[in-house]
C-alpha cells in the first residue's frame, strides 16, 4: 500500500481504494476562480515575466507597443515617453485615439474594455495586420498592475478621460472640451505592493525605444526624464542598416562598408522580413532578432532560417568564385558567423510565441520565408558587389583556418 504523509492511502495493489485514516475534505468550495484582472494581480509573473526590474520595464513596452501598432497601421509617427517626477510613466502617441463609443451588450466604452478585459486572442483593431505586445492583454495587464492609471483620448472632436486604481475604474469615461487633435495618452504608476522595485532605468528604456525606432522606419520616439535626466529622441530613416552601424561603431574593424540591408514581404502580406548585416574583425559579433518589434531573446524560427540560409549562400558563392576549391570542406556556420553583426526583424499577422512575454518565435513559416529572402537577396548582393563579397569570403576563410591573413 502507498501511504500519504498524513497516513492516508492512494490505492491498494488490487486497485480497490481503502478509507484513509485522515480524510481531508475537498469539494467545490475549495475551487477558487480568479476573474478579470484579479488573476493578473495574483500571478503577475505569468503576464509580464517577473515582478523585478525586467517585469517593471516590460510594463512600459506594452503601452508603447499599442502606440507602435498605430504607426504600423499608418496612423501615428510620433511617440513621447516620459518618466514623471513622481516615478510614473506617461506615453503619448498621435494615432487615432482609443475608441470611446459604448459597446453593447457590455454597456462599457471601448476604452474601458481595452483597459479592463483580458482576451487571449488579438483584438480586432481596424487596420492592424500585425500587433506587438501580449496579444489582447497589454493595456489591461498594465492597468491591473498599476496603483493608478489615467487615460486621455483626443478623438471624435473632444478630449476624453478616465481614471483607474489597481485596474478598477474610479470614474466614468468623461467628455471634456472640444479638441481637433487625435491620439492617446496613458499615465500609470506601478504598484509598489506588487513590484520588487519601482525605480526606472533611463538607460534600459532608452535602449529599447531606440530598438523600436530602428525597427519601425519613420517613427520618432522621444524619452524624457523629469527626475531629471537629459531627454533623448530616436528617429532613424535608414532603419536596420543604421542599427547595425550603431552596433559596429569602429570603422577600422569593418570588413566591408556600408552594411548589407534588404526588406521583403510575401504576396499575401502575412509576413515581412527586414535584414541588415555587416562583418567586422571583432570575433564575437552581435546578433539581434525581433518579431513584431519585440526582441526574441531565445531566438526561434526566424533565427534558424537566417543562419541556415546564410551558411548555404556563403558556401555557394565561395565555390562559384573559386575562393574555396571543390576539394575543400564547406565553410562552417561558426566561421561564417564569426565577426558578424546582424539584425533580423520579422512581422507576422499571426505570431506564435513560446512564453507570454515573447522570448522565442515558433512560426514555421518564419523559418521558410526568411530562408527564401536570404537566398534571393544576399546571393544577389554578393554577385553585384564583387569586391566586398571577396573581402567577406576572405574573412570567413581566415576564420575557418585560424589564420590572421589571407
Amino acid at each position: 500500500m502507498l501511504r500519504t504523509s498524513q497516513g492516508g492511502c492512494f490505492m491498494t495493489e488490487s486497485g480497490n481504494p481503502r478509507q484513509p485514516v485522515t480524510v481531508n475534505e475537498y469539494d467545490a468550495s475549495h475551487i477558487q476562480v480568479l476573474e478579470g484582472l484579479e488573476a493578473v494581480r495574483r500571478r503577475p509573473g505569468m503576464y509580464i515575466g517577473s515582478t523585478g526590474e525586467r517585469g517593471l520595464h516590460h510594463m512600459v513596452y506594452e503601452v508603447v507597443s499599442y502606440a507602435v501598432d498605430e504607426h504600423l497601421a499608418g496612423h501615428a509617427d510620433a511617440i513621447d515617453v516620459t518618466i514623471t517626477a513622481d516615478g510614473g510613466i506617461r506615453v503619448v502617441d498621435n494615432g487615432r485615439g482609443l475608441p470611446v463609443e459604448v459597446q453593447e451588450p457590455a454597456g462599457k466604452s471601448a476604452v474601458e474594455r481595452e483597459l479592463t478585459e483580458l482576451s487571449f486572442v488579438p483584438k480586432p483593431r481596424t487596420g492592424y495586420w500585425v500587433s506587438g505586445g501580449i496579444n489582447g492583454l497589454g493595456l489591461s495587464v498594465v492597468n491591473a498592475l498599476s496603483s493608478r492609471l489615467t487615460v486621455e483620448v483626443h478623438r471624435d472632436g473632444h478630449r476624453w478621460t478616465q481614471e483607474y486604481e489597481k485596474g478598477i475604474p474610479i470614474s466614468a469615461l468623461t467628455r471634456h472640451e472640444e479638441s481637433s487633435g487625435h491620439g492617446t495618452a496613458i499615465v500609470f504608476l506601478p504598484d509598489a505592493d506588487i513590484f520588487e522595485t519601482t525605480l526606472w532605468s533611463f538607460a534600459t528604456l532608452s535602449q529599447r525605444l531606440q530598438e523600436l525606432a530602428f525597427l519601425n522606419t519613420g517613427l520618432a520616439i522621444s524619452l524624457t526624464d523629469e527626475r531629471p535626466e537629459r531627454p533623448v529622441r530616436h528617429h532613424h530613416l535608414d532603419g536596420l542598416r543604421a542599427y547595425v552601424a550603431h552596433l559596429n561603431p569602429y570603422p577600422p574593424s569593418l570588413v566591408h562598408s556600408p552594411a548589407i540591408g534588404f526588406t521583403s514581404e510575401n504576396e499575401e502580406q502575412t509576413i515581412s522580413v527586414q535584414v541588415a548585416m555587416q562583418w567586422n574583425t571583432w570575433p564575437p559579433g552581435e546578433f539581434h532578432s525581433f518579431a513584431n518589434s519585440t526582441r526574441t531573446h531565445e531566438g526561434g524560427a526566424h533565427e534558424v532560417g537566417f543562419r541556415t540560409a546564410l551558411t548555404s549562400v556563403v558556401n555557394e558563392h565561395a565555390r562559384r568564385q573559386r575562393q574555396i576549391s571543390a576539394e575543400d570542406e564547406d565553410l562552417t556556420a561558426e566561421a561564417v558567423h564569426e565577426g558578424l553583426t546582424a539584425v533580423v526583424s520579422v512581422k507576422l499577422a499571426h505570431p506564435v510565441f513560446e512564453g507570454s512575454t515573447r522570448t522565442r518565435l515558433s512560426n514555421p513559416e518564419a523559418d521558410t520565408y526568411v530562408q527564401k529572402v536570404i537566398r534571393q537577396h544576399l546571393a544577389d548582393w554578393l554577385d553585384h558587389n564583387p569586391n566586398e563579397a571577396e573581402a567577406i569570403i576572405r574573412h570567413i576563410v581566415n576564420a575557418s583556418t585560424g589564420r590572421g591573413k589571407w
